[in-house]
């Protein structure tokens, strides 16, 4: 187990991650976690991951009287306790080369770093990937919740192509199918109210067992390929607790995606039920202006 000091570089503004590492990767996700308030974001991969991770959205506010796990209450827990939940994971898009997942647990990484500057909030993060079919892959990307627009999260990822070509799948996507680690039984806390998608937008709502929080997040993306915005037509994807768009588009050597998304996390904190999808596309068009 190595200590924490050991884990970043020193520097006086920023938390620095040089080079890949499976094993101390939950503890990385932790220390550059970004926040505002209003949400808290763990430092996860917006792409796949299949190693070890844990996916973190948190809502100011939002909460669970789950029961204590079976036992802990005979060494002094209560029985139950009012826990922060693991809310939809906003960050999410999935790139795919020629059907195979862009996976920094199935790729052989390196170049990588992750940086979480404390003085603008912006979390970074590069690395270049040569997956198992050939394709290779420098990706560069950052985000942030923002202070102006606490409702606001927004990711910018930017995927050039070293080596291969073929058919490229970029799947943005709002994913509510979510656990805390901690639940008793393996419990899940969230119920779907409401999904559905359009050409470059979707919309997940999802509602608290019990308590009866809603949560809704709303999003918005651009496609860009070499520093121009495309056009495309996008699929929808909807399953349980999930909505995405999947864009298709071909790719060569020196290709350079990057997608840009707008997510508003909107609750019924802070609004009346009937009024949150509405507030969360208000919300983004104010980010946007």
């Amino acid at each position: 187990m190595n200590p924490i000091s050991d884990l970043i570089e020193k520097d006086p503004w920023r938390i620095v991650q040089k080079g890949f590492s499976d094993e101390n990767n939950r503890k990385y996700e932790s220390l550059l976690s970004i926040g505002n308030g209003h949400m808290g974001q763990r430092a996860t991969f917006e792409e796949e991951y299949t190693g070890s991770t844990h996916s973190g959205s948190y809502m100011a506010g939002i909460y669970y009287p789950d029961k204590t796990r079976v036992g802990w209450w005979k060494n002094g827990y209560p029985e139950y306790f009012a826990k922060v939940i693991n809310a939809t994971n906003w960050i999410g898009i999935s790139f795919k080369f020629n059907d195979e997942k862009l996976d920094l647990a199935t790729a052989k990484v390196s170049d990588f770093e992750r940086v979480l500057d404390m003085r603008t909030g912006i979390l970074t993060r590069s690395f270049i990937a040569a997956m198992q079919n050939g394709v290779k892959v420098q990706v560069a990307a950052k985000r942030f919740c923002s202070m102006a627009e606490r409702e606001v999260g927004v990711v910018e990822y930017e995927c050039t192509v070293l080596d291969g070509e073929g058919d490229l799948q970029i799947e943005p996507f709002l994913d509510g199918d979510v656990l805390n680690e901690d639940s008793n039984y393996d419990m899940k806390f969230w119920e779907e109210t409401k999904k559905h998608t359009g050409n470059n937008e979707a919309y997940l709502e999802m509602k608290t067992k019990k308590l009866d929080f809603y949560l809704g997040s709303a999003m918005k993306f651009y496609l860009y390929k070499n520093q121009k915005e495309m056009p495309f037509k996008g699929y929808e994807q909807l399953r349980k607790k999930y909505a995405g768009v999947v864009l298709k588009k071909s790719f060569e050597p020196g290709d350079v995606f990057k997608v840009e998304k707008l997510v508003a996390n909107c609750t019924s904190r802070d609004y009346n039920t009937a009024e949150i999808e509405e507030r969360c596309h208000d919300a983004i068009a104010r980010a946007h202006s």
